[in-house]
């Protein structure tokens, strides 16, 4: 069938080609397929172009984080070398401090052991003074010597100040108390009056020196102009005068002693007022009494009696005796067991 076209054709002619319904069709596609190519390749170019600011940008922060992670391992490289001379003197100061620590338990253990000994020393001086005051007082009878020593002991209790002690210095304070409660007999001085009255016998005048003998006075006969019955009385009453002795009872005459005699009489003299001071010492009060009264009685009866040196030594003696010297003591049976009681409780520690 031949198309409707009376126009002539030409010999050697190519015929054109006759747009068809279907490339009528596809004309508008092509300009978008063009379009939406065309928007491709500019979206390809933009994104090319952001790749490539993108890429400078990256080779920008990795040339500076390059440079700042060469700058970082410089400093860490510094921080580790601090770290390591850190480290080293933590090492260092880890070992001193071991050793200050061993130094201080060594330090401890000696102010303890420094500690105990001190108290141990303290104890022990409580010990003495209390067996001290118990010899003092059964031994020589010194009261104050005793209480000193007492006191001596609640001082060193007070200055320990601990609990477990505290029974030992009740006992101390109740014997202390006791002591203190009884009649003060100041024996050292009791004994330093016999003393002086002992060292002055050797100088006390005897009775029998320095006084003048009686001599009977003898009236002779005057020869002369009396008659002979007068000189014959004279004689007879002479005679009878010779017969009768007159003496006195009431008193004893000083004895007449002969040099020799005298220095026995001194020994005598001493050994009774030895006798009496130990007796005072002994706290036997008959004794010390009848000593000092014979060594009265020896001063009266044997030294002069007007002298001032005798009057004294009498009155001393005298005073002496009217002491009492017979003071029951006590014992420190209280505190003797408070202190063995401490002892085994720290036996058995």
């Amino acid at each position: 069938m031949m198309p409707e076209n009376d126009t002539p054709q030409t010999p050697n002619a190519i015929p054109a080609p006759v747009p068809t319904r279907r490339d009528k069709r596809q004309g508008p596609w092509l300009f978008v397929a063009i379009a939406a190519l065309a928007l491709a390749g500019w979206q390809w170019f933009e994104t090319r172009q952001k790749l490539i600011d993108t890429q400078t940008e990256v080779s920008r922060k990795l040339a500076e984080f390059d440079t700042g992670n060469k700058e970082d391992r410089g400093a860490q490289k510094q921080t580790r070398e601090q770290i390591e001379a850190l480290q080293a003197r933590l090492g260092a100061l880890d070992g001193k401090l071991a050793e200050f620590q061993g130094q201080s338990t060594m330090l401890q253990a000696l102010v303890q052991d420094i500690a105990r000994s001190r108290e141990e020393v303290a104890l022990l001086e409580v010990e003495q003074a209390i067996v001290l005051a118990g010899q003092q007082l059964q031994l020589a009878g010194n009261l104050p010597v005793a209480v000193l020593a007492l006191q001596t002991a609640d001082a060193q209790l007070a200055r320990l100040d601990r609990p477990q002690y505290l029974p030992l210095r009740k006992a101390v304070a109740k014997d202390l108390a006791r002591l203190s409660a009884l009649p003060f007999v100041d024996m050292p001085g009791i004994s330093l009056r016999l003393e002086q009255v002992l060292v002055g016998i050797d100088k006390l005048p005897l009775g029998s020196y320095g006084r003048p003998e009686k001599t009977a006075k003898i009236e002779m006969p005057v020869q002369g102009d009396q008659p002979w019955w007068e000189r014959a009385g004279g004689q007879i009453w002479q005679e009878l005068k010779g017969l009768v002795r007159i003496q006195r009872f009431d008193r004893d005459d000083p004895l007449l002693l002969a040099p020799e005699q005298g220095y026995l009489l001194r020994e005598n003299l001493k050994l009774r007022l030895l006798n009496a001071r130990l007796a005072l010492f002994a706290h036997d009060q008959w004794t010390f009494r009848n000593e000092l009264k014979v060594a009265q009685d020896l001063l009266s009866r044997h030294f002069e009696a007007n002298d001032k040196a005798v009057q004294a030594a009498q009155n001393t003696l005298r005073q002496m005796t009217a002491t009492e010297i017979n003071v029951e003591l006590p014992t420190l049976a209280d505190s003797q067991a408070a202190l063995r009681a401490v002892r085994q409780s720290k036996e058995k520690r």
